[in-house]
């Protein structure tokens, strides 16, 4: 039986573990604190389309309890995963894959990447400082995955699905492989919608080109998606960054197929939602800043791309985290994007 871990079971985590708890597979949960207890003696509380359904899985807070396992979902912020690696090392082998369910640039992601630079198989120290990731799990284990839906946790043990059913997967040499195909297909068979795509950077891309632009500038006012669309001066704010972003993406070779108005009109159509960054904010939970917008500002510098709006919003975004306590700042990623 194929065994699947969930490293983080938040509330992508969550959702990916109450899907997948409807296939054959053998399932565990690493979690810690009031959510591991909570899942610990009263089961995990899946809430979606109003039905509400207990689950109870196995669940620990100690990997070197479990055996070695055949997919490993990460669910941690991206800042974070560095902190965990070296406590996975005793569920991992060769042939173990890991899918990292992140915002902003993965740490694999310039793994057999053909962008034509000297960036090509180098990690980002933004991503992954001083390459710890790279070296701990190696790159050539990562499957790449770019998470849609949007799901939160009402409290320990109880996580609610609010909108999305779409997980996309992608080798990062873009070939189809076996291993691939077997967690998509179990994926959807636990209800999900999970296109295998041949370059999925493309597609990390579009989603960076929301959360580098509507992510800071929401966190920084505390204002909606719908209500920055409202506001004349900081929808311009957002055009601007995402059209310095396209400038780093497209350096690298990415293909942005929908036009920058498409994509801030499918953003501020969502009505009173904040993004993940906002929402952290003001839950006092240490912010995203660097995978999303540091990497960007890192590729752009490597690669003399002018990005001053995108450096000017990294700054203050930086600036009012690490006055709450909310961001811990590195010398050498400051150098690398200044």
């Amino acid at each position: 039986m194929t065994k699947v871990c969930i490293f983080g079971a938040g509330a992508i985590g969550g959702y990916i573990a109450a899907c997948l708890s409807k296939t054959n597979v053998e399932l565990s949960l690493i979690a810690r604190g009031p959510h591991k207890e909570a899942i610990e003696k009263k089961g995990l509380t899946f809430i979606k389309d109003g039905k509400t359904e207990n689950l109870k899985l196995t669940v620990t807070d100690d990997p070197r309890t479990l055996e070695i396992q055949d997919y490993i979902f990460i669910s941690v912020k991206a800042h974070s995963i560095s902190n965990i690696v070296d406590s996975l090392s005793s569920i991992i082998n060769e042939q173990t894959s890991i899918i990292s369910t992140v915002n902003g640039l993965p740490w694999w992601y310039f793994y057999k990447a053909n962008t034509g630079t000297n960036l090509d198989d180098t990690y980002l120290e933004s991503v992954d400082p001083a390459g710890k990731i790279w070296k701990t799990i190696k790159p050539q284990q990562a499957i790449g995955c770019v998470v849609y839906p949007a799901c939160e946790i009402i409290e320990p043990g109880v996580i609610k699905h609010n909108e999305g059913e779409k997980f996309s997967l992608g080798e990062p040499d873009g070939t189809k492989t076996e291993r691939l195909k077997k967690i998509a297909d179990l994926l959807i068979a636990g209800g999900l919608k999970v296109p295998q795509k041949k370059n999925l950077r493309n597609e990390i891309w579009i989603k960076l080109w929301g959360n580098c632009s509507f992510n800071p500038v929401s966190a920084l006012t505390n204002k909606t998606l719908d209500q920055i669309g409202n506001d004349k001066e900081l929808i311009n704010l957002v055009r601007e960054l995402m059209k310095e972003c396209q400038l780093v993406g497209e350096k690298i070779g990415i293909k942005f197929n929908v036009s920058i108005d498409d994509r801030i009109n499918g953003a501020i159509s969502i009505m009173n939602h904040k993004p993940s960054t906002t929402q952290d904010l003001n839950a006092g939970k240490p912010l995203e800043i660097d995978p999303i917008i540091g990497s960007i500002i890192e590729i752009a510098n490597k690669l003399n791309v002018a990005v001053p709006n995108l450096k000017k919003i990294n700054s203050q975004l930086k600036l009012k985290a690490e006055n709450l306590g909310l961001y811990q700042r590195s010398e050498i990623i400051d150098k690398l994007t200044d």
